[in-house]
């Protein structure tokens, strides 16, 4: 692993997406949510954390080759008065390019306790196979 590899792949801190990274015209904060990536013989799969995410608000979309994981937040009840502070308030968004080797129609998610987990199916031409061998 190269240096500028291992620099991507460390622990950072949660940031806002800059202006001139993300989409400028959305109103409030968003942040790119932390995931990981695994990869299975069949799959790889992403899981992200998305605290305070709504199931029906959630919006996962490909275009273009392109996944796109939105999600706004919505800050606390207004019964409520913020006395102190730690977690920023803001929407989520994160987006992957997708390559050829995967089955994108096959794609799958699932949300559970802030934690969002999208499956994404290899293209069967390339998952390991046995091939049956025959005797004449």
């Amino acid at each position: 692993m190269t240096e500028q590899e291992k620099k991507e792949l460390s622990l950072r801190d949660k940031e806002p997406i800059a202006k001139h990274e993300g989409e400028p015209t959305r109103a409030g904060l968003v942040y790119s949510p932390f995931v990981d990536v695994l990869r299975s013989d069949d799959a790889l799969t992403i899981v992200a954390d998305v605290p305070g995410v709504d199931k029906k608000d959630l919006e996962i979309r490909i275009e273009d080759g392109i996944l796109t994981i939105s999600a706004p937040v919505s800050e606390v009840d207004a019964r409520h008065k913020m006395l102190y502070r730690e977690y920023g308030i803001g929407g989520y968004q994160r987006r992957f390019s997708l390559s050829d080797k995967i089955d994108q129609s096959k794609i799958s998610a699932d949300l559970e306790n802030g934690v969002l987990t999208v499956k994404l199916p290899k293209a069967e031409r390339l998952k390991p196979r046995k091939i049956e061998v025959s005797a004449f």
